[in-house]
């Protein structure tokens, strides 16, 4: 039990420094590790894995029975005094990976991930988020614009036995965003033992194209996870040399943490909102046998019209929205490739995935698995799908014309993955690494050094993707983004500004979205200035 929440002063305001140590830094370094609890309990009994342990790992005596689809409980808050108000909790719990086999993880409100929270783009919102756990944690909202103290990054830390109550302004347009642990140096384990889950913003121009809409019937949350189980079944981490140059890839795919997943469908299309939620797996999401979908949003809202595809790659972080089409009266299969996000010498990274079975590898060596399989209940069949407006949102094209300014991030590893950087520096707590001017437009370049892709996340924005290599951007990249995909030895722009939200002291941050490089390093602070 948790004593009656006191309010963290985790937000207050600390001075940071440019390119130098000081040590008038109100939080230390020491008396940070020691607010995050890390000598208690908490997700510490998680097991981790170490190199000796991972030849143990194989196929599980465990069901393949198909199993409903879980789908997040649905929280619209309450109103009160004109804010949209959520009351949250961090908690432990337990989840059955294996039928019969109990493994610890954490949650939002629940044993396991959290309640999707809804949210309309324009209304203020509140939220009072109590720490049950034994070890400090944070909850950032990824893709929102919002204060600095409100973000939830690595300096909102919410100590065991306090609660966090921030609030803010949705000013999102209407998609899928997610909110999950962005502890320093401990994301990954967090998020891995369940601290993340998905929103909905919701809003009127979205509202008046009749897209599919009902929370649960229609329009499903995919939250897609991979999953590592030791031999008994139970969740581990593992955590060693090569995890942390590859990031934590587990044996078994799971959405909305269940397995071999199945969703009964009543109606001729379904909206599918697909978070890939995983610490470091990169997927090819398509439909079994080919069928086409239609792509209507990316992380930040609606692209200008439907697109066509057969096939849509999400890195960790990135998000998109499908309609699928079930008037034929015929089951479907939700298919996720695993390609090797590496050289060829770290092929490894892909090995043993589950969904259901051993994944297949097909001929580009990747690995396939079945996600989801959705069934037609519907009573009556062959019924015509509605159609899709032929335009969905106003998008012009990226004027460059607006930038005053060009600045420049380079990823890298350092060998054998020992030193995890951002221009050549490992993330500081103390340090702040950009200082960008309020209201300013600006193109920043994402250069990737290394033989590995890096999914790259800016906070407080929601940024235009300008080229790759001089190449436009694929019909996922047309619209808002908040992460997005640096290929090896590749050179990315985007346009992007800051609209408002300023604050001399607390940064917001840049990193890879792969969490055990996020975790290693691969991360930096900017501070949002008036000019």
């Amino acid at each position: 039990m948790v004593a009656a929440p006191a309010v963290a002063d985790a937000a207050t305001p600390r001075r940071m420094v440019e390119g130098r140590k000081d040590r008038a830094i109100r939080i230390g370094r020491r008396d940070l590790l020691r607010d995050m609890g890390f000598a208690g309990v908490g997700i510490a009994a998680l097991p981790l894995v170490g190199c000796e342990a991972r030849s143990s790992f194989g196929p599980l005596r465990s069901s393949d029975d198909p199993q409903p689809l879980a789908i997040p409980p649905l929280n619209r808050g309450a109103v009160e005094g004109g804010e949209r108000v959520f009351r949250l909790s961090l908690t432990t719990g337990q989840k059955e990976f294996v039928p019969g086999v109990a493994s610890a993880t954490i949650g939002v409100d629940a044993d396991y991930l959290g309640p999707t929270l809804e949210m309309r783009r324009g209304e203020r919102v509140r939220f009072h988020i109590d720490n049950a756990l034994a070890e400090g944690a944070t909850v950032h909202w990824h893709g929102f614009e919002l204060p600095a103290a409100a973000d939830g990054g690595p300096h909102q830390l919410i100590r065991p036995g306090t609660r966090w109550s921030p609030s803010f302004e949705v000013r999102q347009r209407a998609s899928l965003y997610w909110y999950h642990s962005h502890l320093h140096r401990r994301a990954g384990p967090q998020v891995y033992a369940g601290l993340a889950a998905p929103i909905y913003v919701r809003d009127d121009e979205e509202a008046a194209l009749d897209l599919p809409s009902d929370y649960g019937a229609d329009d499903i949350p995919l939250i897609v996870q991979d999953r590592a189980l030791d031999g008994s079944g139970k969740l581990i981490y593992p955590l060693n040399m090569h995890t942390r140059m590859m990031g934590v890839l587990g044996e078994r795919i799971f959405v909305n943490g269940t397995q071999n997943a199945v969703f009964d469908a009543q109606t001729g299309q379904l909206r599918l909102r697909i978070l890939n939620g995983s610490n470091a797996r990169f997927y090819e999401f398509s439909l079994a046998e080919g069928q086409a979908m239609q792509l209507i949003a990316s992380d930040g809202g609606l692209l200008d019209r439907p697109h066509t595809v057969r096939s849509l790659k999400l890195a960790p972080g990135e998000r998109a929205q499908v309609i699928v089409d079930l008037t034929e009266g015929r089951p479907l299969s939700l298919v996720a490739t695993s390609p090797d996000n590496a050289m060829g010498m770290m092929g490894g990274q892909g090995r043993g995935m589950m969904g259901g079975g051993m994944m297949n590898r097909p001929r580009d060596g990747g690995e396939t698995g079945e996600v989801l399989r959705i069934l037609d209940i519907r009573p009556g069949r062959g019924a015509r799908a509605r159609r899709l407006p032929p335009r969905l949102s106003s998008l012009n094209a990226p004027d460059l014309s607006l930038a005053v300014r060009t600045r420049r991030f380079v990823l890298d590893m350092g060998m054998m993955g020992r030193g995890m950087t951002i221009n050549g520096a490992a993330m500081d707590m103390d340090i702040v690494n950009e200082r960008v001017p309020v209201g300013q437009w600006e193109i920043w370049e994402i250069a990737n050094a290394s033989m590995m892709a890096h999914p790259f996340h800016i906070h407080n924005a929601q940024f235009r993707v300008i080229d790759r290599d001089g190449r436009r951007p694929p019909p996922l990249e047309t619209g808002f983004k908040d992460t997005v995909v640096v290929n090896p030895r590749e050179q990315l722009r985007v346009l992007l500004r800051f609209e408002e939200h300023t604050d001399p002291d607390l940064p917001y941050m840049y990193h890879c979205h792969i969490l055990e490089h996020e975790d290693a390093g691969m991360m930096g602070q900017f501070l949002v200035v008036n000019s």
